[in-house]
């Protein structure tokens, strides 16, 4: 199990992380999109605390922009996911038939494709933007929680207080409310967490392909791909937004662990 002091350190990380890009708008910085030619590819230091871009836009202001898109995205995407994942899987797992088959079916020939592949050929056909972003991530991300909430019914199901509720004559979706979600939602929680930094990965490396949102609104993975070219003269435009991604993905999985662990009985044995 996880130790106590790595979760709260992580959970501390993230809270600081989340709240400087939450509260961005309310800070003393300086316009993120303000162009200074004249103290262009600074180096960190008192005026520009993370040094400025190659148009003299400071790093931190941006950085603290793009974190507040990234993480809308991801928040957005996996919120929708795992809900229409959950009613679709939690559907299918109970009651079975054709429409298992056909949604299964479906789900099979999203997984079929490489994940990242298939959101480039989505955007491609939508058009670069955030909304585009959000809607192939959508697209791809609720195969997973279907898969799983489908699982998860099928072995509820065949349980005694599933079959006690049937015997009184409880309908279906009340079956399904008031007995079958609740016993759901642990493990999809879990896998939400996990599901959280594997959209800000897939958002990053959008917005570093230049199919995510467009300049000049920020993202980690757009200012990694302007920093590309200043690896030598300029490495702060690269590493401050890398090790942003590198810490809220690291930090994400370690609650993602921690809590799979807490929600687990047979791991605390």
């Amino acid at each position: 199990m996880r130790s106590e002091p790595v979760v709260l350190l992580s959970a501390l990380v993230l809270l600081i992380l989340f709240a400087a890009c939450l509260f961005t708008p309310l800070l003393p910085l300086a316009p993120y999109a303000r162009i200074d030619l004249e103290n262009r590819l600074l180096s960190p230091c008192r005026q520009h605390t993370l040094g400025t871009d190659e148009l003299g836009r400071d790093i931190l202001s941006r950085l603290l922009s793009g974190g507040r898109v990234s993480l809308l995205i991801s928040l957005i995407v996996v919120s929708t996911s795992l809900f229409t994942g959950t009613v679709i899987g939690s559907i299918c797992g109970y009651t079975g038939g054709w429409i298992d088959e056909v949604v299964m079916r479906v789900a099979d020939v999203l997984l079929a494709f490489p994940g990242i592949l298939l959101a480039i050929g989505l955007i491609a056909v939508l058009g670069p933007s955030m909304g585009s972003v959000v809607t192939a991530l959508i697209i791809l991300g609720w195969v997973a929680y279907a898969r799983l909430a489908r699982s998860l019914t099928l072995k509820l199901r065949k349980l005694d207080f599933v079959n006690s509720s049937l015997s009184i004559g409880a309908s279906p979706a009340r079956i399904l409310i008031r007995h079958v979600l609740p016993n759901l939602l642990p493990t999809l929680i879990v896998q939400a967490s996990f599901g959280f930094a594997g959209m800000i990965l897939a958002e990053s490396s959008l917005s570093f392909l230049g199919l995510g949102v467009q300049p000049p609104q920020p993202s980690w993975g757009s200012m990694l791909s302007d920093g590309k070219n200043h690896l030598l003269d300029a490495p702060h435009l690269t590493v401050f937004p890398g090790l942003a991604i590198f810490l809220s993905v690291l930090c994400l999985n370690l609650l993602g662990d921690a809590l799979r662990d807490r929600l687990d009985p047979r791991r605390s044995l």
